[in-house]
């Protein structure tokens, strides 16, 4: 009875709505619900210690407390998920600072083309500098016009609505702005370093040897500083 029971669901998840088969990348199932997905345990948020700093190859490092950055101009987008363990979810609604009103704050020296993304607990994710800064992009701290909960994130996350959802690092800390493109802790266990959902860029094996070669490049140069 279990089994069949799954097979029903299964098939059910399966079934898409025509009207939303042109924003579902290949290889994704749509749902409605949001699983938490999470390496080790959610970070306990204090609000007085917590802080968020952007710095590495910009004109002006800046670090916010939490009291400053919930004063940022804040901004709503709708947009999709894509996870690369292959659920999608549609049209969250998020609030929070726009990646333009850091970036602009911060000004990135023209040699600076990548990111590192810092979150807690000791967590890193890389990300072209050109794929972050874009219209869809923010550090959500709300979604679906609620507070953004601990285990999605919460206080605040990055959300990269382009690429699958772990280039969208949970409880992030800071921005590295880098002239270099080092793997972060999901890249250096096998995941890919850009990670198109439309192109299926899941996994390091899919990567091609000039992308290899720039990932282990990096991460040497970093090494030696």
């Amino acid at each position: 009875m279990a089994k069949i029971l799954f097979e029903l669901w299964r098939m059910r998840m399966r079934q898409r709505d025509p009207a939303a088969a042109g924003r579902v990348p290949p290889g994704q199932t749509l749902t409605g619900k949001w699983p938490v997905l999470t390496y080790g345990l959610t970070p306990r948020f204090d609000p007085r210690s917590w802080t968020f700093r952007c710095f590495g190859l910009v004109e002006r490092e800046t670090q916010w407390t939490w009291a400053d950055f919930v004063k940022l101009p804040r901004v709503t987008i709708t947009s999709d998920v894509h996870c690369v363990t292959r659920w999608s979810k549609l049209d969250n609604t998020w609030e929070g600072v726009h990646i333009r009103e850091i970036v602009d704050r911060v000004r990135p020296r023209p040699e600076a083309r990548f990111v590192m993304q810092h979150a807690d607990p000791d967590y890193t994710t890389n990300i072209a500098l050109e794929d972050l800064v874009q219209d869809d992009v923010l550090l959500a701290l709300r979604h679906n016009g609620q507070d953004l909960e601990p285990d999605h994130g919460g206080p605040m996350r990055l959300v990269v609505p382009k690429l699958y959802f772990w280039k969208s690092a949970k409880w992030l800390r800071a921005l590295e702005v880098l002239e270099v493109n080092p793997p972060g802790f999901w890249e250096q266990n096998g995941y890919h370093m850009h990670a198109d959902p439309w192109q299926e860029e899941r996994y390091s094996d899919q990567e091609t040897r000039a992308m290899q070669q720039m990932r282990a490049a990096a991460a040497r140069k970093l090494r030696d500083r």
